[in-house]
C-alpha cells in the first residue's frame, strides 16, 4: 500500500501471541457492546424533547442544554426522556397542573399520589444526580421555567465523560496501533481525532447556552467519535483474526531501519 518503511517496533497482530490476540478481542468485544448501550442510553436520554420521539434532532440538544425558553424543566422531562415513565392520562394531569401555576391544594389531591407512585423510587432525595421531587417545596424547584442543564451539572458529567471517553479511545487506539494501515499519516489521524472531537463535544455544551447552532458541533464531534470508534474496531478485529500477513511485515528489512510507521 506504501513504501512507508515498518517502525523497528512495531508489530503487526500476527506477530503477537495468541494469548494477547485473545486479549485484544475480549476488550473489542465488551467495549463495542458498551458503545452500543451507550448510544441507547443517550438517545433515550435526549429524543422526544422537541416532541418529536423517534430521532434525536437538532432542536433536542438545543432543548437540553440551553432549555426550551418555554414551560419547565419538569414538563420538558415529562415530554421528553421521562414521558414512557407514567401513563399518558396521569402525564397529562402533572402537565396541566405545572401549566396552571403548580397550586397546593391540587397538589395535596391529585400530584402527590402521582409522585408517589411513580417517581418518589428515584427522586426521593437519594441520589444527588436526580431531581429531587420529594415534597411541594422541592417539587416547585422544577417547575420552573426550564433554562436547560444547569452548569454545576454540564461540570460533573464533563469530567466522567473526559476520563471515561479518554480511557476508551486509548484502549481502543493501542490496539488499533498494531493494524497495519497506510498511509501512516492517516492511522495517526484516525487515533488523534477521537480525543480531538471528545474535547470540542464537551466544550460545545456550555457554548450552546450562548449561540444555540453550536449543538451542530455537538452533533458533528459525537458522530465522529462513533465513526471512528467503529473503524478501528472493524480493522482491528478483520487484522486479528481474518487477514493474512501484510507483505510489508513478512518481508522486513532490518530492525534498525528508520521509520515513521
Amino acid at each position: 500500500m506504501s513504501e512507508t518503511p515498518l517502525h523497528r517496533h512495531y508489530l503487526h497482530f500476527s506477530e503477537l501471541p495468541t494469548s494477547v490476540r485473545v486479549m485484544y478481542t475480549a476488550v473489542l468485544l465488551v467495549l463495542g457492546l458498551a458503545y452500543m448501550f451507550a448510544a441507547i442510553y443517550l438517545f433515550h436520554t435526549y429524543s422526544g424533547r422537541d416532541g418529536n420521539p423517534m430521532d434525536m434532532s437538532y432542536d433536542d440538544l438545543v432543548i437540553a442544554y440551553s432549555g426550551s425558553g418555554k414551560g419547565s424543566r419538569l414538563e420538558s422531562a415529562l415530554r421528553g426522556p421521562m414521558s414512557n415513565m407514567l401513563p399518558p392520562d396521569e402525564l397529562n394531569v402533572l402537565v396541566s397542573w405545572v401549566q396552571q401555576g403548580a397550586d397546593k391544594a391540587k397538589y395535596e389531591s391529585a400530584i402527590k399520589p402521582i409522585i408517589e407512585k411513580r417517581c418518589s423510587s428515584c427522586h426521593d432525595g437519594s441520589n444527588p444526580h436526580l431531581a429531587n421531587l420529594n415534597g411541594l417545596d422541592n417539587l416547585k424547584k422544577v417547575t420552573e421555567q426550564d433554562t436547560g442543564t444547569d452548569i454545576f451539572t454540564l461540570v460533573r458529567v464533563s469530567h466522567i465523560h473526559l476520563f471515561g471517553l479518554t480511557f476508551i479511545f486509548y484502549l481502543v487506539g493501542t490496539i488499533f496501533s498494531h493494524a497495519f494501515w497506510r498511509p501512516v499519516w492517516l492511522k495517526a489521524a484516525i487515533v488523534a481525532l477521537p480525543f480531538l472531537c471528545l474535547a470540542v463535544d464537551v466544550i460545545s455544551w456550555y457554548l450552546v447556552k450562548l449561540y444555540h447552532p453550536f449543538a451542530l458541533v455537538t452533533m458533528g464531534a459525537g458522530a465522529l467519535q462513533g465513526l471512528c470508534f467503529a473503524f478501528m474496531w472493524v480493522v482491528s478485529m478483520y487484522q486479528l483474526w481474518f487477514s493474512g500477513t501484510p507483505e510489508a511485515v513478512e518481508h522486513r528489512h532490518g530492525v534498525d531501519e528508520i521509520a515513521v510507521g
